[in-house]
């Protein structure tokens, strides 16, 4: 599949899971339907957008599809199969393969036809969202929420060492504050057992090995849509991979691999054990509904090549069937959805970052945020990301970075490795696509 598992869930996803019928709905052919996925606390979310939707549209049914784990196959199957629901959920590193293969419909018709809708979302829209579904000319998808990485922090914690975390993406840490940050936030027991870590990771390792890349000024690959050479083999890369193993593996702020087999850096986090957590918006609701955990949010360090911060795009969208009958009430629905009246609904609750200026900063956003003090590491991410790239090849460079980045995370080899192992091998994927 295009995108593993784990990361699926970077974007906001998690297990399926059975979301009840919507009135009017049943078993109609003439339904539009809706793929997507969600864990529980998303299914509020979308359930609120597709009832309101029914009820200002009660001329079109909704049907939805609940995916399985394994999003990317059950559209191919559905799609090879002539069943191809009329709404895709889309993923911003596997989209471009269903586009490419023609399953997805280039959005660029509907918005030429819709020019005061174009006009708005092009108002308010994060054009960096927009740009990470454009795809050889084309527009498939329009983002609907945000779900870059920042770090969590216990509030607690930071208080009892008199530790104050920047407040903005611009205001970051450097590696080295960051660094010291952390060792200062970590404690042994007496056994010189670690007690409380300083920092853990509840996000793919090495895609943070990456992230701490960018943030030291690298790039994943160039140019960014449909890239012919990764970026892999500069220094400015290994570094910042380097910085992120040597956390666990030289300073011993951060849990090893080793350790993490046996240690949820979720629960470490939840339980007060950890001082900063990596992780997307996603985390939120878990964390808010921890017992006795009172935490913010700030930004990333970054290296010395950079001024300021940076997340990643970390983004889904919504997709139309290129092979839909409905296209037309497809259209309506991804209007509602990822246009205001959708976008406010999820600032509302809280479970997503939206994507237009006015819900992003709307009060209702801001109320359902209202134990976050730092709420401009929110509102101003999507602005401070970086991208991934795009390209349909992107599954075999995830397969790749997985097999030479795990083990510089293990300490079993230097980052400085990467420049002639996953360098020459991805640019050998991407030259021929």
């Amino acid at each position: 599949m295009g995108r593993r598992e784990f990361l699926r869930a970077t974007a906001g996803v998690g297990a399926a899971l059975a979301l009840p019928a919507l009135a009017g709905c049943g078993n109609d052919g003439d339904a539009l339907t809706f793929f997507f996925q969600a864990n529980p606390a998303e299914a509020d979310g979308r359930r609120r957008v597709i009832d309101e939707f029914a009820r200002s549209h009660p001329d079109i049914r909704v049907r939805t599809v609940l995916s399985g784990p394994d999003p990317m196959q059950q559209m191919s199957t559905f799609c090879a199969g002539g069943k191809c629901p009329d709404v895709l959920m889309a993923w911003e590193q596997t989209y471009a393969g269903l586009a490419e293969r023609g399953v997805l419909l280039d959005l660029n018709i509907m918005l030429d036809r819709d020019p005061a809708f174009a006009a708005e979302l092009e108002a308010e829209g994060i054009a960096s969202l927009y740009d990470t579904f454009a795809f050889e000319g084309g527009q498939y998808a329009l983002p609907e929420q945000w779900s870059g990485n920042f770090l969590f922090y216990n509030r607690t914690l930071f208080d009892e060492a008199g530790l104050r975390p920047p407040a903005r993406w611009e205001d970051a840490w450097s590696f080295a504050e960051f660094r010291d940050t952390s060792s200062a936030l970590t404690e042994r027991d007496r056994s010189g057992e670690i007690a409380q870590w300083g920092f853990v990771d509840t996000w793919v390792p090495y895609y943070s090995a990456g992230l701490f890349a960018i943030n030291n000024g690298a790039e994943w690959a160039s140019p960014r849509t449909a890239p012919e050479r990764s970026a892999f083999s500069g220094d400015a890369f290994a570094e910042g991979v380097q910085f992120y193993a040597d956390l666990a593996n030289r300073y011993h702020v951060a849990p090893t691999p080793a350790d993490q087999q046996s240690i949820s850096a979720m629960d470490l986090f939840t339980q007060g054990r950890a001082a900063l957590a990596l992780g997307g918006h996603w985390r939120y609701r878990t964390f808010s509904d921890a017992d006795d955990l009172d935490f913010d949010v700030t930004a990333l360090p970054s290296g010395s090549a950079i001024r300021g911060a940076q997340s990643n795009i970390g983004t889904t969208g919504l997709a139309i069937s290129a092979g839909s009958r409905h296209k037309e009430q497809a259209w309506e629905f991804l209007k509602f959805a990822a246009g205001p009246a959708g976008q406010a609904l999820i600032a509302e609750t809280g479970l997503f970052v939206p994507v237009l200026e006015s819900a992003v900063r709307s009060a209702g956003f801001a109320e359902a945020h209202s134990d976050i003090g730092n709420l401009d590491i929110l509102i101003e991410g999507p602005a401070h990301s970086a991208p991934l790239p795009v390209t349909a090849e992107w599954a075999r460079i995830d397969a790749l970075m997985d097999r030479y980045i795990g083990p510089v995370l293990r300490g079993a080899t230097p980052a400085t490795s990467l420049a002639n192992r996953l360098a020459p091998e991805a640019d050998e994927v991407l030259r021929n696509r």
